[in-house]
């Protein structure tokens, strides 16, 4: 297989185990964003940053390491946010997309640009001892599929207001790029689209079948016919 160019969105929990699994296969093109920087909390669950990278940003120590690791191995690290209107076009530059930040509004603006700009989005997001994982592909079924809205802040906890299990991100980073080699492989294997979700208290997976909401833009072709 030829290089594949993956965008990772995060340099965190998932970002970091999953850009080491791509990078393990030898025949990936990675591009990181990230706004963020390292600290010291970030230590124990993000493989690639150490002691001496706190107050650094995350995608330029995560570059740093992940070269000396694989020399081999392209990385652009992009210290910046990325908005929901500059999504599509970073995304209409890349084979796959996995997203690893941690907040519900930017993952329904993801889910949304990866279908707007018609590339695969691998959705992940890990809470306390609870890890899900699953791919976003044209046709659907998308995050709005699941919820159709963002739920109010308040109400939503995040891996910075409630916690999570260092081990659990690693286990989930590494199913999104799994999952994302699987979509670069053979699309057609993917369907129907399954909902990956992790047990850290049963190590165990499971997984459920999902279907696109009725109604749903993601179920819609390009010239916006829905799909049957």
């Amino acid at each position: 297989m030829s290089a594949a160019r993956i965008l990772i969105l995060g340099a965190g929990g998932l970002g970091c185990p999953a850009s080491l699994a791509l990078a393990r296969t030898g025949s990936v093109r990675l591009t990181v964003v990230d706004d963020d920087v390292v600290e010291l909390s970030n230590l124990p669950r993000q493989r690639w940053h150490r002691t001496g990278d706190v107050g650094r940003p995350k995608v330029a120590s995560l570059a740093a390491h992940l070269a000396a690791a694989f020399p081999d191995i392209e990385v652009t690290p992009l210290h910046r946010r990325l908005t929901a209107d500059e999504a599509p076009s970073l995304f209409a530059g890349h084979q796959v997309v996995i997203d690893g930040t941690d907040g519900p509004e930017g993952k329904f603006h993801f889910s949304d640009a990866a279908l707007q700009a018609g590339v695969p989005l691998i959705h992940g997001g890990v809470l306390r001892w609870e890890g899900v994982a699953f791919p976003i592909i044209p046709g659907g079924p998308c995050l709005r599929c699941l919820f159709e809205v963002p739920p109010p802040p308040e109400l939503t906890p995040t891996c910075a207001s409630a916690g999570v299990m260092g081990p659990m991100a690693g286990w989930v980073g590494a199913q999104q790029a799994q999952l994302a080699l699987q979509v670069l492989r053979d699309p057609g294997s993917l369907h129907p689209v399954h909902l990956h979700r992790f047990d850290g208290r049963r190590l165990r997976w499971r997984t459920t079948p999902l279907s696109p909401r009725p109604g749903c833009g993601c179920g819609a072709s390009p010239s916006g016919e829905l799909r049957a």
